[in-house]
């Protein structure tokens, strides 16, 4: 899809990231075409799986949840059976705000978002430590946000 995007599109992804909530007559306006061909770029986009939807962002912080810590999971297990297992487990703590299987010195690097180190403390020992095929794990307590991205660059 990347080389099918021209600078409109791009424009369009823009403005959308900035404002999804944008009336088509002000998008169309800011991209300099008609609100017909940006609807439909918009529709082309949406059925391509490009734009896979919109929602609300939330602020963490005004949830409670300020604290951030980066979890190294290393499993005992990695065949394709446990990934799977493991995979499925994690997904469905409330907690885990990422998760990404990892090529190197561990296996998984899990994200988790909670509201103090205590929260953090029972989220490990009641979740993350008893998923299948855990075998160690080391974590990292972010201090303080610097870049936080939702989306991708469109460069």
């Amino acid at each position: 899809m990347s080389e099918e995007l021209d600078a409109i599109d791009r424009r369009i992804l823009k403005e959308l990231i900035a404002d999804a909530r944008l009336p088509v007559a002000e998008l169309a306006r800011r991209v300099g075409l008609s609100k017909t061909p940006v609807a439909a770029r918009i529709k082309q986009m949406e059925e391509s799986g490009l734009i896979k939807g919109y929602r609300a962002m939330i602020s963490p912080m005004k949830l409670g949840l300020s604290h951030v810590t980066y979890i190294e999971l290393r499993l005992s297990d990695t065949r394709e059976s446990a990934l799977k297992a493991f995979n499925a487990a994690v997904r469905a703590i409330p907690e885990v705000e990422e998760c990404y299987m990892i090529a190197g010195g561990f296996d998984y690097l899990v994200k988790i978002r909670a509201r103090d180190m205590a929260d953090y403390r029972r989220i490990m020992a009641e979740e993350l430590s008893t998923l299948p095929h855990v075998h160690s794990s080391s974590s990292y307590v972010a201090m303080e946000t610097v870049v936080e991205n939702s989306a991708p660059p469109l460069e």
